[in-house]
């Protein structure tokens, strides 16, 4: 039930870190609800992921009711209830024991038909909720929390409702040494798949061929799923920054971007970098992408604690800008990494020690048919930065020599 590639202590520790900064006030976070899909997996809201590590409870949620006078149930696991008839369909669900508590954590589970009435008592208690999911925009519902902190302050006179919506991007925003553990290893998975397609690239060979040899690197390396549909783009398709069909033949002089990432444990791993499909740059494609190159090092040299995303980003346009291919870079320099590939996270933030962001400038030229973009996983740690993705394939001639070791 919980993915125990974290240890359930880590858990609880995050869970008693919200309880501590809602200072009284009640929260709650929800998995999300929703049937199994035909395709892939049902995923629940990466919060209550976070919170809890269980990630196949449709409906489920977490209520933090800090002045509850019992301290077991001032954090508090509800599940849906066991269904025999549903479960047959959709997975057979544990009761609750001592045995689920342990596994779990939590001293006290419900199960959500409780939810009306373990919120109301808490609320009534506290006069004071505290929203925890992200605000919507005014074009969309409002979100689950408020939805109903709404309907009880209606119910509850002088109560009130605050937001700390940016609570747990915060905590998720800095890495646990286990989170970056797991980050490292879905990088090495991503490198293997990487290393596959770096020998199987030839010209005439279809998109789609490379897209599986590089699948087949990630899952002999323990990856149950891709982190995100892998960009796989040859030619003109390489300026095309979210290229996803993947089924185009490769042509003799094209470059190639490989956008991708391995998933193990939960954790995203984004790693791209571009290759020419005959296994040698021309003249003018290894031109632009030295200055793509400089902008990288340049960008990766400014992640340090203090900078902002912002700085960084900078660091790459400013290359870029000078070189002349200002109008080329059509995209940020990256974003921070973990349970998501695009974990939240906001760029006016200071960079802090445990932070994963991902650099990935590019210069991208419909008209030569050049498209060249290549991206790091870089940890910030206290006294700087760490390329944990620096052991695949960067400079040009390391992707040459690579790629000389393809069978003939």
């Amino acid at each position: 039930m919980i993915d125990t590639s974290i240890k359930v202590s880590e858990y609880q520790a995050r869970r008693k870190k919200v309880l501590s900064a809602l200072k009284g006030s009640v929260g709650v976070v929800f998995a999300g609800d929703g049937a199994p899909p035909l395709r892939g997996e049902w995923f629940p809201n990466f919060d209550f992921k976070y919170l809890t590590g269980i990630g196949n409870e449709p409906g489920a949620a977490v209520i933090f009711d800090p002045t509850n006078p019992d301290p077991k149930r001032r954090i508090m696991l509800l599940l849906k209830p066991v269904n025999p008839e549903m479960d047959v369909w959709d997975g057979y669900r544990d009761l609750v024991t001592e045995k689920l508590r342990k596994e779990t954590g939590f001293e006290s589970i419900f199960r959500t038909n409780f939810l009306p009435r373990l919120l109301g008592e808490a609320a009534k208690r506290a006069k004071h909720m505290t929203c925890l999911h992200p605000l919507s925009t005014y074009t969309q519902p409002v979100s689950p929390d408020l939805e109903i902190f709404q309907q009880l302050s209606a119910r509850i006179p002088g109560s009130t409702i605050a937001d700390q919506s940016k609570l747990l991007t915060e905590l998720r925003m800095v890495k646990t040494p286990a989170e970056i553990k797991h980050i490292r290893s879905a990088i090495k998975a991503t490198a293997e798949g990487i290393d596959r397609v770096l020998r199987a690239t030839k010209p005439g060979i279809n998109e789609r061929q490379l897209h599986n040899t590089l699948v087949s690197g990630f899952t002999d390396m323990g990856a149950k799923t891709v982190a995100f549909d892998p960009i796989v783009g040859s030619g003109v398709r390489s300026t095309i920054l979210h290229y996803k069909e993947n089924d185009q033949s490769t042509s003799d002089g094209d470059l190639m971007v490989l956008d991708c990432g391995a998933e193990i444990n939960g954790y995203a791993s984004d790693i791209t970098r571009t290759i020419p499909i005959n296994g040698k740059f021309s003249k003018r494609q290894k031109e632009v992408y030295e200055v793509v190159l400089k902008a990288q090092k340049a960008s990766i040299a400014a992640v340090k604690p203090g900078a902002t995303m912002t700085q960084v980003d900078a660091a790459a346009r400013k290359v870029i800008k000078d070189a002349g291919y200002g109008d080329y870079f059509l995209h940020s320099i990256g974003h921070h990494m973990g349970l998501e590939t695009h974990d939240p996270g906001d760029n006016s933030a200071k960079l802090k020690p445990g932070m994963v962001v991902t650099i990935e400038p590019g210069i991208y030229i419909y008209d030569e048919a050049i498209g060249i973009r290549i991206e790091d996983d870089i940890l910030v740690t206290k006294d700087g930065r760490q390329n944990l993705s620096s052991s695949i394939p960067k400079t040009v001639k390391e992707i040459e020599d690579a790629m000389k070791k393809r069978a003939k």
